[in-house]
């Protein structure tokens, strides 16, 4: 009882620190402000839609760094990839490089020896965000402090020299580059240059400096000798490992990845507008006009001829029902792809969206359910408690092949009111138009698509080799399942999810 009840520390004292400006000269200025120049306000995007080449970039980029790493993330694995990566942040301060690594503390769970080394290396400061201030009492703390705990940090972003960011949907861990073997898991990210990351390292200063991002060394202890050398020694097993030797042949055989090493990027130039929740909003104190959603409304068109929505948790609520339904019986085109429930790794976010399936295909709202993956994801949310047959993870929506959005924000409540957020709005046909030509062929090959029979009874309808198969219950699902999502569905946690 006491340890749920430990007292945050005081941020009195706290060290300030900004992005820094004076980049131009570093080799990622040098090559990018050229070709940014003659781009009258636009930033050259790259999609990274493989998971290891989202994972080579990130590396790419530490490892040519020459001043500064702002780095962002909601969740960062203890895994082969986090490994790697945190041995790449490592690397980069051994240089010299300015290492900021701010992480929302439900996502760091087994990471306390590893903060402790990071810590006590010259050139890397590790803020926690809305942190547990009981190490050993998280989950009791979750209890007694429930209203601040349960809002979190789910921004992702990765920028390097305040030259070049990634951003989008992807933590740090295998599920999410790629690394587990026989994995459908569907998630997306886009690398930027030119203004926008001036945007992104902007905001990422005023997260760095909130009132809920707390110095690690105040939270966690100092690490003793016996705690550096059996980091470093687990550091050495991961690194040495077969599966690090052939997850790096692998990746290192991706075509983009020999792309990026010899130069040879082609990038989509586009206007691309930054939309992020105000930190303040991690406590509570933020005004609903600066939230994500409210900038997202002010920034992107109303749908005119189609929408396309991709949301690892989708509960729209009524007035999002009413919405979608509008615009369906309006002629516009509107598609919303999520986890099936068999995929899902939290029921009660798909009982707060099973419940309005009936209304949208109605409408005639499109749905679309992602088949559960070839194998358990291991992903830790403040949603879920461990492993996931989740396969889709990305987060993004296209409008009239004219506007894309891709970033951490689900369309749900949470991501709607609680949690922070962070993504790209991209003025870019061509970008939206691959997005949407896209899914059908990727749709047909690894979700379900549902449809509603003459007597109001859904059905989920399967390609597999060539044939039509079609369900009258969800598939790979039990009776008992099924009345468990009935029975959430009547219960009013829809807030919550």
């Amino acid at each position: 009882m006491l340890a749920g009840c430990a007292n945050l520390p005081s941020l009195d004292g706290r060290t300030p620190s900004a992005a820094l400006t004076d980049t131009a000269g570093t080799r990622l200025g040098q090559a990018t402000a050229p070709l940014a120049r003659e781009q009258a306000g636009r930033s050259g995007l790259l999609l990274l839609a493989n998971g290891r080449d989202a994972f080579a970039a990130r590396v790419r980029l530490a490892d040519i760094a020459e001043r500064s790493l702002d780095v962002q993330y909601y969740i960062w694995k203890n895994d082969l990839t986090g490994t790697l990566l945190l041995d790449a942040l490592r690397r980069a301060a051994g240089r010299g490089v300015r290492v900021r690594l701010l992480l929302d503390d439900n996502g760091t769970r087994g990471l306390d020896d590893v903060t402790r080394v990071l810590v006590a290396q010259p050139n890397i400061e590790v803020r926690l965000f809305n942190p547990f201030a009981s190490r050993g009492g998280r989950s009791l703390e979750s209890v007694l402090a429930f209203a601040r705990v349960n809002r979190r940090m789910h921004n992702k972003s990765f920028t390097a020299d305040n030259q070049v960011t990634i951003v989008g949907g992807r933590n740090v861990g295998d599920a999410y580059f790629g690394a587990e073997a026989d994995l459908l898991f569907v998630d997306l990210d886009v690398a930027a240059i030119g203004p926008v990351v001036a945007d992104v390292s902007r905001d990422f200063d005023a997260y760095w400096a909130s009132a809920s991002a707390y110095p690690a060394e105040r939270l966690v202890a100092a690490a003793t000798p016996q705690v550096m050398a059996a980091v470093a020694a687990e550091a050495e097993r991961v690194e040495q490992s077969p599966e690090a030797a052939a997850y790096a042949e692998a990746v290192a055989r991706r075509p983009l990845v020999q792309q990026m090493m010899a130069g040879d990027i082609t990038l989509d130039w586009a206007f691309t507008h930054l939309v992020i929740d105000d930190p303040a909003k991690g406590r509570g104190d933020a005004e609903d006009d600066t939230f994500l959603w409210a900038r997202l409304q002010r920034i992107m068109k109303p749908p005119t001829s189609e929408l396309v929505v991709v949301s690892a948790y989708f509960v729209p609520g009524e007035a999002g029902v009413r919405y979608l339904a509008g615009l369906a019986r309006s002629g516009v085109k509107v598609s919303v792809v999520t986890n099936s429930l068999e995929a899902t790794d939290v029921p009660a976010v798909h009982s707060g969206y099973a419940k309005w399936r009936p209304s949208m295909l109605a409408a005639g709202v499109e749905l679309w359910e992602t088949k559960r993956a070839a194998a358990p994801v291991a992903i830790r949310s403040a949603r879920s408690g461990g492993s996931s047959g989740s396969s889709l993870h990305a987060k993004t929506f296209e409008i009239d092949r004219e506007q894309v959005f891709i970033g951490s924000f689900n369309v749900d409540p949470r991501s709607r009111r609680l949690n922070t957020e962070l993504g790209f709005v991209i003025e870019s046909p061509r970008m939206a138009t691959d997005l949407s030509e896209s899914l059908p062929a990727r749709m047909a090959a690894g979700a379900y698509r549902l449809s509603m029979g003459p007597d109001g009874a859904i059905r989920w309808i399967e390609q597999r080799e060539g044939k039509e198969i079609v369900h009258d219950t969800e598939p790979g699902t039990t009776f008992w399942q099924r009345i468990g999502i009935g029975v959430l569905s009547l219960l009013p946690i829809e807030w919550l999810l």
